[in-house]
């Protein structure tokens, strides 16, 4: 999708913010404690390369990923450090990440055998960087059985087209106040570390949730950083943040149009919103198209520090606010951010849309021209 840059509407990324949360989260962790910085979904769309590259130069000594192609884009942008995809690779595109040093999650030993066969008949020499998946009670992908995982272990270190760089699991419910399921999980993770005599670099258990709420429960050396990278709480409101987390993106723009609304004049699509009195009217270049949902008609946007209320249905590519008074074209309006001593959070717009904050932001479309502060 095109960047609109040639629009005044745009998302403000404070990469200032992206070191600020990983320092905060590294100096309440285990000495030699390592950091992957999450970046997949375009780095919860806030930009994969500039976020990347910013992780890593406040310390993460990682990314991960959700797909190869996000991996691949990271090392043609120059990044050399480890870059791990998160999801199941395609068994016959795994070479492509062998020949690019990308590491791979593995979750069963019949992927394992079906690489190898290929490796050796199509004689690939450079060894495949895996981490092996462990489904502890998340469901989704992983070994299930110590046996089964232990069965992989072997393999991968008994055939030299594999390095067995690392182990993970997934929790479910570390950001939820009963942690009794979440217990659960970390009781079958510490049986498969404690099956094995001797564990990969890399042993992570812990995304931000538990590296917010359950630290003591950390039996890993690595923590993968998500949402609370982006100044986010994984709980949404549930849970009281742990850390000083600063938000990361503002979602600005600007008024394109101004009018005056006459009483008994309706507005948008379906003509649900009439005005019952002459009022000043805005129109935004900004609609779902861009990410902003259409689900946010009757909601509220800032205008000069003061909440203006959303007239009329969301349309795909515009929105109008009612305004308090004649306001220039050109003035600046914060759909997700502040103005003034006013603020919009991802979490007010999740709670309007009923949804999660990680949908808020990564629904954000790539139209939306991304400008980065530091």
């Amino acid at each position: 999708m095109i960047s609109g840059r040639l629009r005044d509407t745009k998302l403000i990324v404070d990469l200032g913010a992206i070191k600020h949360n990983i320092y905060e989260q590294q100096k309440l962790l285990a000495p030699n404690s390592k950091i992957l910085a999450v970046v997949k979904a375009n780095a919860y769309g806030n930009g994969l390369v500039p976020v990347a590259q910013t992780a890593i130069k406040a310390g993460a000594t990682g990314t991960c990923v959700a797909i190869l192609d996000e991996a691949l884009e990271l090392r043609d942008s120059g990044i050399t450090s480890l870059i791990l995809v998160l999801g199941i690779t395609p068994v016959e595109n795994a070479h492509i990440a062998a020949e690019a040093g990308v590491s791979l999650t593995v979750g069963s030993l019949d992927w394992l055998e079906d690489y190898h066969q290929l490796a050796v008949a199509n004689h690939w020499t450079k060894p495949l960087k895996v981490h092996l998946g462990i489904d502890s009670g998340m469901g989704r992908i992983g070994f299930t059985t110590v046996e089964s995982f232990n069965e992989a272990a072997r393999f991968v270190r008994e055939h030299h087209e594999f390095e067995f760089e690392g182990m993970f699991t997934h929790f479910a419910t570390a950001d939820s106040a009963d942690d009794s399921y979440f217990n659960k999980q970390v009781n079958k993770w510490e049986q498969f570390v404690n099956s094995l005599t001797e564990l990969p670099p890399f042993v992570h258990m812990a995304n931000s949730a538990t590296g917010m709420w359950h630290r003591e429960k950390i039996t890993a050396n690595t923590v993968r950083m998500g949402i609370s990278m982006y100044g986010q709480n994984p709980s949404g409101r549930e849970l009281t943040a742990t850390l000083d987390l600063k938000p990361v993106e503002q979602l600005v723009t600007s008024i394109s149009f101004v009018k005056k609304l006459k009483a008994g004049e309706s507005v948008s699509y379906g003509a649900t919103y009439t005005a019952q009195e002459d009022e000043w009217l805005a129109t935004l270049p900004i609609g779902y198209a861009d990410g902003y949902p259409r689900c946010m008609t009757g909601y509220k946007v800032l205008v000069d520090g003061q909440f203006c209320d959303i007239a009329g249905r969301v349309c795909m590519d515009q929105m109008m606010i009612r305004l308090p008074k004649p306001y220039p074209v050109g003035t600046r309006v914060v759909l997700m951010g502040r103005s003034g001593d006013k603020k919009i959070t991802a979490n007010d717009l999740a709670d309007r849309a009923g949804t999660i904050n990680y949908e808020i932001m990564t629904n954000i479309s790539n139209r939306v021209h991304r400008v980065y502060t530091d």
